[in-house]
């Protein structure tokens, strides 16, 4: 998992739903080289796994070029195959042994948690890299079952050494009390696809309002 050190969160790119590999890439480019971001995720649903190879090779480069680690959603065997930095798994995707058990010791393994302290011990128990917990705002990204609360970061960031990925509706301008509730990473896909001044703008907004929330919350 990408460095985590005290009173330190980092960005986690996800994503758009759906988007053509080599029209995307530039934008990946401009936002990983517009300030500090941790992973990204290739989420792709209802695609086949061919699309997903075609995705794999026109972006993990780009982000292992520069040192961000690039994690595959729900397909354990792909992130292997195609020499991805670790896998995401959700409670209804592949489980997390099944998936530690594909990608190897080594790799990245992140588990959905929701809302639920329970289903967070038993992934940290098991071993996971890093826990999700969301969605935290209203998303239009996809359907949110789930809404957890301030209290849920702050608990387990009190508790639990396995770092926590804040997810839902997050951005530049409601990021700040997951920050300083304990978020490790902030997941992002709208406020930073969607950005009116494009992804790279939004990185800097984004590591713009992360600073200031920890130089906020160091201070009380």
């Amino acid at each position: 998992m990408p460095q985590v050190t005290e009173n330190t969160c980092r960005l986690y790119l996800v994503t758009p739903p759906a988007f053509e590999p080599a029209a995307f890439a530039p934008k990946l480019t401009e936002a990983l080289d517009a300030g500090d971001v941790a992973c990204v995720q290739l989420r792709l649903k209802d695609c086949s796994d061919d699309a997903i190879r075609r995705a794999c090779e026109a972006l993990c480069p780009i982000a292992q070029d520069r040192g961000v680690a690039f994690i595959l959603n729900d397909h354990p065997a792909l992130a292997r195959e195609m020499g991805c930095d670790g896998v995401h798994v959700g409670q209804k995707d592949t489980p997390y042994a099944q998936a530690r058990k594909i990608v190897g010791k080594d790799a990245i393994v992140g588990v959905t948690c929701h809302d639920s302290r329970h289903l967070a011990m038993e992934a940290g128990e098991a071993g996971a890299d890093y826990v999700a917990f969301g969605a935290f705002f209203p998303t239009v990204t996809k359907d949110a079952e789930y809404k957890a609360e301030l209290e849920l970061l702050q608990w387990w960031s009190e508790l639990m050494e396995v770092p926590c990925v804040a997810i839902g509706g997050i951005t530049p301008e409601n990021c700040g009390p997951l920050v300083a509730a304990g978020a490790d990473f902030l997941a992002v896909v709208g406020a930073v696809w969607n950005h009116p001044a494009g992804p790279g703008a939004a990185v800097k907004a984004f590591n713009t309002a992360i600073a200031t929330a920890i130089a906020e919350a160091s201070a009380r």
